[in-house]
């Protein structure tokens, strides 16, 4: 690699060619912001200014992390394409609010946080509908046929977002989170940015950015963590802060024996030592069971709580292993949450509760006299040795430790308790209990210049325990706590650099799932070298505000967060559709979505508790999925719609497979956000069945590299998975599709292949897969004298679909003659075997 200052003058001679300045953006005199004449925002204030992107550009100190030549390049072939709002104020303060102008009858789609730590879409045709903590807005511009968007920043200790203001204007909000932090200019506190290619647009801006700030690096600069490719089982729905030793066993168990073997395990909240500022500093709480009751918790040892620690080498694997009832689990977990809530009656009465039993742990481990206890590390150890396929080993924790962060004086660290406090951007966000209980016990926050030292002593201690990633929860707290230590940029700075640097020596570098981050200083800040993290809320199993329709209205809208997040934030990560349970009532809902989101694939399943048969079409024999290459993203048709809740919407998703596409298509209509509340509610006139229509040209061909000459294909076989049929379709013919509430349908989307000049072929895939085209691994064609040969490698086993306009001579199976069925319509199926997880090469001979 080059040395730093050789570097820094390769990227400042990228923008320093002396060519005149060009922008398609500019600011008129009459105080209208306009993109090639077009105008976009009308009424701007006069502090407000606009400055082309190398008239500002700051050449950042990369430090180890300058970026690639192809995305300095792409970022210099679209300089005219992007500008900067900056502004002004006559005084320095720690909170501006700015207006940037109007606009109305222009679609927007937008993203804004409706929690703390939750983002998600809503769209509309006016400034004056826009939503609280809006992270980013793009406009449709249909008179160039193009779309704008516009991104707050974060710019030096402060961070921007858009808040609508009092007169239908779309204000910028500048805000240090620290009022001994202040300024009163900005050069660049929010990007704008045009495309005529939405999916390139978000690609090009970020690009632009990551260029400009310096502070991170894309997803496509990173590795991504092996678990990507893999199915695993998460113990948070199973056990929730009961989770120990014996239920984590059964749990692994239940899946290998039947199958299914969890290649990762993710250990979540519940396993680490914390009590309460009222309990004794050096012992676990016993009362965890109230609603909310961890968030008032503190970490007080950095090894794993009492429930693991005892554990001992073998203590699950001899005769004598004790046995694991869920129902019985959730019997005692039920009536320690009725004693909690009666304590808590009695408590709010004035009464005296003393006479009610004592909160207990529930634990089946009791190690025989003389037996040395070996806690996670010999968990871990026997994990691996009974269940080999079991790669990867994740535990939960917040960033700041636990909920309530690290308490004085009991670890090495300096810690002390710092009062939380929402800002008043949040004020109109959804209700979260989180948010009350972390602003009633405060944080104990580690010092920042120790946050090295705080990571490093964590995951060291469970590295060596043989955990190889962590699931970094409960991201956001740091906002809450930033006034005293040098406002929320700095204070993340601090707390993301330490977690970067441990990262890379204790978890390979990737091995980390960030999660309740959804916040614009995250992104621009913390993934250097993170590159998972999740796009949406939590999978509910039950809206826990009861479900008035009786029909499980948020799993719709937990697959709405997901996809519209992932537009923005796949740009900086892969993202993360969260667990669900596959013995759900909507559970082959989420599989559907799971299984063309581009990610890793997992559940949370109580122990025993499966649908197998769904699991089936998910994971392979070996533990592996199908995965697709991109990431799922709305289609263009509905970018700029709501599919949930304007009664006509079906949510259509696109994806890549190696050698074809995939359009998964939800009916999600039946809730969403509420201005009017601030929270989601059920729409119960739009719960019914929608129509639409899906064709190839929906999908992104132009996004991967290995897909990207299907675009001048004319012709595509279209497989329905869930009618179970099969259409030769022109690329731009339509297929009408209509769906019931909470129910779906993927579609495999084959280029269709001329072979020898007049024979056509498309591999679909394997039909008992819901992602049938990620099998494929290969399609090629030979001539062989009288034959034409297509010869296509396949991941998985089941049954194999194709088209072929002309009847095989035979189909030759890893060096086998197998059988074949053929119909006059096309339709060519063979049955693969399992062999172990090889790919397997099929050699179909037809005849010229």
């Amino acid at each position: 690699m080059s040395p730093p200052n050789m570097i820094f003058e390769k990227i400042s001679n990228y923008f320093r060619r002396g060519k005149p300045e060009s922008c398609r953006f500019s600011l008129y005199p009459d105080r209208a912001i306009s993109v090639d004449g077009v105008p976009l925002l009308s009424e701007v204030q006069q502090n407000i200014t606009l400055s082309s992107f190398s008239s500002v550009y700051c050449y950042p100190n990369f430090n180890d992390s300058p970026p690639p030549k192809n995305i300095l390049k792409s970022v210099e072939s679209n300089v005219e394409n992007g500008a900067f709002i900056g502004l002004s104020v006559e005084e320095p303060l720690d909170r501006v609010l700015c207006s940037i102008g109007k606009f109305k009858n222009r679609k927007f789609l937008s993203l804004f946080r409706f929690k703390t730590w939750w983002s998600t879409m809503w769209t509309g045709s006016s400034s004056s509908e826009l939503q609280m903590e809006t992270q980013l807005i793009i406009l449709q511009v249909e008179e160039l046929n193009s779309y704008v968007l516009i991104l707050p920043l974060i710019e030096g200790g402060f961070r921007s977002a858009i808040h609508p203001g009092t007169d239908g204007q779309a204000v910028l909000c500048v805000e240090s989170g620290s009022t001994q932090v202040k300024a009163k200019a900005f050069a660049s506190c929010a990007y704008l940015h045009v495309g005529d290619n939405p999916y390139d647009l978000m690609r090009e801006a970020m690009a632009a950015v990551r260029v400009h700030l310096g502070t991170f690096r894309l997803l496509e600069e990173k590795e991504l963590p092996k678990i990507i490719d893999c199915f695993g089982w998460c113990t948070w729905d199973a056990f929730y802060l009961t989770v120990e030793p014996v239920g984590v066993w059964n749990g692994v168990k239940s899946l290998a024996e039947n199958g299914i073997p969890a290649r990762f395990l993710i250990i979540d909240d519940g396993w680490q030592s914390i009590n309460m500022d009222h309990e004794d500093p050096l012992r676990d709480s016993k009362d965890l069971t109230g609603l909310g009751s961890q968030m008032l918790c503190r970490l007080y040892r950095f090894k794993e709580n009492d429930k693991f620690a005892k554990y001992w080498t073998g203590a699950l694997t001899g005769p004598n292993a004790p046995l694991f009832d869920q129902g019985q689990h959730d019997r005692m977990f039920k009536e320690m949450v009725e004693l909690a809530e009666k304590k808590k009656a009695l408590e709010e009465a004035g009464e005296d509760g003393s006479g009610l039993p004592e909160a207990r742990i529930i634990e089946y481990l009791e190690a025989p006299e003389g037996v040395e206890p070996g806690g996670l590390k010999a968990l871990i150890g026997d994990l691996r040795r009974e269940f080999p396929n079991l790669d990867d080993v994740y535990v939960w924790h917040a960033l700041c430790g636990a909920w309530g962060g690290v308490r004085p004086g009991t670890t090495h660290l300096n810690s002390k308790v710092t009062s939380a406090k929402a800002g008043p951007g949040l004020e109109k966000t959804m209700f979260d209990l989180a948010v009350v209980m972390i602003e009633k016990g405060g944080i104990g926050l580690v010092d920042p210049n120790k946050a090295d030292d705080f990571y490093e002593a964590m995951h060291s201690y469970l590295a060596d325990a043989g955990v190889t990633g962590v699931k970094v929860d409960v991201i956001h707290t740091l906002e809450y706590v930033s006034e005293d230590h040098g406002g929320r940029v700095k204070l993340a700075k601090a707390y993301y650099d330490g977690l970067t640097k441990s990262l890379r020596k204790n978890f390979n570098g990737t091995c980390l799932i960030a999660s309740m981050e959804q916040c614009n200083d995250f992104f621009f800040l913390a993934t250097n070298q993170i590159s998972m993290a999740r796009v949406g809320d939590d999978f509910w199993f039950e809206d826990p505000n009861g479900d008035p329709m009786g029909v499980y209205w948020l799993q719709g809208v937990h697959m709405v967060h997901c996809s519209y997040n992932s537009l923005w934030q796949g740009q900086f990560v892969r993202p993360d559709w969260d667990m669900f349970q596959s013995d759900h009532i909507c559970a082959e809902f989420h599989a559907a979505s799971r299984a063309i989101c581009g990610g890793p694939v997992y559940v949370s399943d109580k122990v025993g508790h499966h649908d197998l048969d769904l699991l089936r079409k998910l994971v392979l024999p070996d533990g592996t999925i199908l995965r697709c290459q991109h990431y799922a993203l709305p289609t263009r048709d509905c970018l700029f719609e709501n599919p949930l809740f304007d009664g006509k919407t079906l949510l259509k998703l696109w994806n890549l497979n190696k050698f074809g596409g995939v359009i998964g298509v939800f009916n999600c209509q039946g809730a969403g956000w509420y201005p009017e509340e601030h929270r989601c509610r059920a729409y119960p006139e739009c719960y019914k069945a929608m129509s639409g229509y899906l064709s190839p040209n929906h999908v992104e061909w132009e996004q991967e590299e290995c897909t990207i000459d299907y675009r001048k294909n004319e012709m595509f076989v279209v497989y329905l998975h869930k009618a179970g049929n099969l259409h030769l379709m022109k690329a731009s013919e339509k297929l009408e599709i209509t769906l019931e509430p909470s129910s779906f349908e993927i579609a495999m989307i084959a280029p269709v292949l001329e072979l020898g000049g007049e024979i056509k072929f498309a591999g679909v895939g394997l039909e008992n897969m819901l992602n049938s085209g990620g099998a494929i691994e290969l399609v090629e064609q030979k001539i062989e004298a009288k034959n034409i040969v297509c010869l296509v490698k396949i991941k998985g086993s089941g049954r194999f679909l194709a088209y072929s306009s002309v009847k095989p001579e035979k189909v030759v199976l890893d060096g086998e003659i197998v059988e074949f069925e053929w119909r006059n319509d096309g339709i060519l199926k063979f049955e693969v075997p399992w062999n172990g997880g090889e790919v397997k090469g099929v050699q179909i001979l037809i005849s010229k």
